[in-house]
């Protein structure tokens, strides 16, 4: 099982790196939600995190290079995986380039069989 939920977390960071929204988009569940530092509201569905993305886009000019993550780890706890790993992902904006370092935590759930994204949370990564 955990294989599994490697598999899906490796998709959901390369469709994430690749700036293939929809395939991102639909690795969360209807009801997931996102806590991440640079926004001050909890997001409570992956179509209120899309419209963030969308007003990034216009108002900055955000645009995703690339994302690699390492040293992950992943917790089974029955039908919910938690996963923590550390993301490097390297931006483009308005104002130029840069790379983020941050930690990410991301819960799955088992659903009709199948490991779905239900949270994801992104803090800065220290040092």
């Amino acid at each position: 099982m955990e294989d599994e939920v490697r598999k899906v977390v490796d998709r959901i960071v390369a469709a994430f790196g690749a700036e293939r929204l929809d395939e991102y988009f639909s690795s969360f569940a209807p009801d997931a939600t996102f806590v991440f530092h640079t926004t001050p509201e909890r997001l409570s569905s992956p179509e209120e995190y899309r419209a963030l993305w969308a007003r990034w886009i216009a108002d900055d000019g955000f645009h995703v290079r690339s994302c690699r993550t390492s040293d992950t780890r992943v917790q089974m706890l029955g039908e919910v995986a938690v996963v923590t790993h550390d993301v490097d992902t390297e931006i483009s904006t308005n104002g130029g380039d840069e790379v983020l370092h941050e930690r990410e935590t991301i819960v799955l759930a088992r659903r009709g069989g199948a490991w779905i994204a239900v949270h994801e949370h992104l803090s800065p990564r220290p040092g």
